[in-house]
C-alpha cells in the first residue's frame, strides 16, 4: 500500500533532497516562520504561504501498535486508509488546511505490536517508505508482555536496545528524518486496575527509555501521559486504561501538532 498522496510522484522526487536539508536545519532551529495574525490565518491562501518551498511534499509516517492502527484499512481506499485514531485526526486537519502543499500521510500501525514486531517489519513498513517525518508510539504491549509473563517478553534493557536499533536504521537510510516519539501510557481503568502498580511501573520505565532515546536522536517528544493524567473521569478519555476514546484521540492529535510545531513552523496555526 503506497502513501496516501496529495501530490504526484515526480514533484515528490524533485523536492526530496531539498526537503531533507530543510528538516536538518529545522531540527537545529535554523529556520523560522513569520508571525501572522489569527484573522489572516483564517484565509486559506495565507495558510499555504506559511509552508516554505522546502517543506512542501513532506511524507509523514505513523508507526506503532493498536492506538496508531485505529482499525485502518489494508487497501488503498482513501476513505479508510488512516484509521480512526489520532493519526487520522492529524492527517485530516493538516491535509485539509494545506491542500496544495503536497503532503503525504501513511499509517502502518498494527494492533498488538511490540518493538520486536516492528523490527521484523521495519524494512518493508518504514525504511522503504523513506518518511521525512516518522511518528512512533510503541511500548504498552512490551509492558503487558512482562506483566502477563509472555514467553517472548523482553527485559527493559532489551526493549531499549531494540528501539534504538529501529531509530538507527531509519537514520542511516534517511539521515535528516524528523522523529516524533510518543510516550506509552496506561491508566487505572477496567482490567488495568488489577496489578495496577505493576502496569504503572513497567509502562513508566519504557516511557523513560523513550525520553532518553529522543534526546539521543534529537527527536520531538510527545508526552501523552501528561495530557491525560489530571483528567477526570479518566475513562471518558481512555476507556480501558490503554485505548483512547474518540475524544482521547483528539487530545493526542492536538498535543502532537503542538509539539511538532517546534520543528515544522507552519503547524503553529494549531497552537
Amino acid at each position: 500500500i503506497s502513501f496516501f498522496r496529495y501530490q504526484n510522484k515526480s514533484m515528490m522526487k524533485q523536492k526530496r533532497s531539498s526537503r531533507r536539508q530543510f528538516i536538518a536545519k529545522a531540527g537545529s532551529g535554523l529556520i523560522g516562520a513569520g508571525i501572522v495574525s489569527s484573522q489572516v490565518l483564517a484565509q486559506e491562501s495565507v495558510k499555504e504561504e506559511r509552508v516554505q518551498d522546502l517543506e512542501k511534499g513532506l511524507a509523514f509516517l505513523f508507526q506503532g501498535d493498536s492506538i496508531t492502527d485505529g482499525n485502518r484499512g489494508r487497501t488503498s481506499d482513501p476513505n479508510h486508509i488512516m484509521g480512526h485514531g489520532y493519526a487520522y485526526s492529524i492527517a485530516s486537519r493538516v491535509g485539509a488546511d494545506f491542500p496544495r502543499a503536497g503532503f503525504t500521510f501513511c499509517n502502518r500501525g498494527i494492533s498488538g505490536n511490540r518493538v520486536t514486531d516492528l523490527e521484523n517489519r521495519w524494512e518493508e513498513d518504514t525504511l522503504k517508505l523513506k518518511p521525512d517525518v516518522l511518528s512512533l508510539l510503541i511500548g504498552i504491549n512490551d509492558a503487558a508482555a512482562v506483566i502477563e509473563q509472555h514467553p517472548k517478553a523482553q527485559k527493559l534493557s532489551q526493549f531499549e536496545a531494540t528501539y534504538r536499533r529501529l531509530l538507527q536504521m531509519c537514520q542511516e537510510v534517511s539521515p535528516n528524518v524528523l522523529m516524533v516519539l510518543g510516550l506509552p501510557f496506561v491508566f487505572p481503568v477496567g482490567p488495568r486496575q488489577n496489578m495496577w502498580e505493576q502496569w504503572k511501573g513497567e509502562t513508566k520505565a519504557r516511557a523513560d527509555v523513550v525520553r532518553v532515546l529522543a534526546q539521543e536522536f534529537n527527536a520531538v517528544v510527545v508526552d501523552y501521559v501528561r495530557i491525560f493524567e489530571d483528567l477526570d473521569p479518566i475513562d471518558y478519555w481512555i476507556w480501558d486504561g490503554i485505548h483512547p476514546t474518540v475524544f482521547g484521540h483528539e487530545l493526542m492529535a492536538r498535543e502532537w501538532l503542538k509539539q511538532v510545531s517546534s520543528r515544522l513552523k507552519f503547524l503553529k496555526i494549531y497552537r
